[in-house]
């Protein structure tokens, strides 16, 4: 692991990192927020969105002075691997800075493009290895968007680390959604039984069941209608015994303004279930 950068910040400290992964191959890019003091302190993962890095939320997400207060880890990973030898799209919603959260299985991305793994399985080890302040028995998830929908399909297949799962603006239903179409059918196949590991609607009705949920959504989110469709996500959790808090927050788009105003809650709502 490389040091990018450090910076102190809420008494604390904000570095940047990158690392050559086995998952991507490639090198990857991602953030640490670490609270003052020698921890063990509990993790909150963020996963941005499309066309997104780690910077994103680092420069407009407004977080660090929440979870400086609630003594909050926060690490935010890059959103694709990158790089000339690595595939791209003409779209902005699949190649680099669009991976999805997927381990793919299509050529010509199923040689890099394995961030299911990298997520759940690479990043965290070496985060345990190499920051002895993180209390990996204690892990929430959030994200945003694209990130969201990675967000809430982590977490709803790894209810054993994850204690917290939240998102903002998700993409609830990628079976169900352009984006989703799109980037499920290029990298995993038209077999759209394979994509249900990746939809958290189809995760939920085939038996993902997590105590409870936060959403927060922005009413004059320009992608509600076609492409976020948060009432599938209340469809799939009726009757489930699921506690789904979905916030619809009336004249928010889907930018950072959005995701800066609401973030304290949502470190605040890990906090919580994190017992900081």
């Amino acid at each position: 692991m490389k040091t990018v950068s450090t910076n102190k910040s809420h008494h604390g400290v904000h570095g940047v990192y990158s690392h050559e992964s086995s998952a991507t191959k490639t090198e990857m890019t991602f953030s640490v927020f670490i609270p003052k003091g020698d921890g063990p302190f509990p993790v909150l993962w963020y996963l941005s969105g499309l066309t997104c890095t780690h910077a994103n939320v680092t420069e407009k997400g407004e977080y660090r002075a929440a979870c400086a207060a609630h003594g909050i880890i926060f690490i935010a990973p890059d959103t694709s691997p990158r790089g000339d030898d690595v595939p791209d799209d003409e779209g902005y919603d699949m190649g680099q800075g669009a991976g999805h959260y997927v381990d793919a299985t299509q050529e010509p991305w199923a040689e890099h493009f394995q961030m299911k793994t990298y997520i759940e399985d690479e990043l965290p080890a070496l985060i345990a290895e190499q920051f002895p302040q993180a209390d990996m028995s204690r892990q929430g998830i959030t994200g945003h968007s694209m990130g969201g929908h990675g967000a809430l399909t982590i977490g709803l297949r790894n209810l054993d680390r994850f204690k917290s799962i939240s998102a903002f603006a998700p993409i609830v239903s990628p079976l169900n959604c352009p984006w989703g179409e799109k980037a499920m059918s290029g990298y995993l196949g038209e077999d759209k039984s394979a994509w249900r590991a990746y939809d958290a609607c189809a995760l939920i009705e085939d038996g993902a069941r997590p105590a409870e949920l936060l959403i927060d959504q922005g009413l004059d989110d320009n992608f509600l209608t076609e492409q976020l469709k948060p009432e599938l996500l209340e469809a799939a959790c009726k009757g489930t015994g699921i506690d789904l808090t979905l916030r619809r927050q009336a004249g928010y788009d889907h930018s950072y303004y959005f995701i800066s105003t609401f973030m304290v809650d949502h470190v605040a709502w890990h906090a919580k279930r994190l017992k900081v």
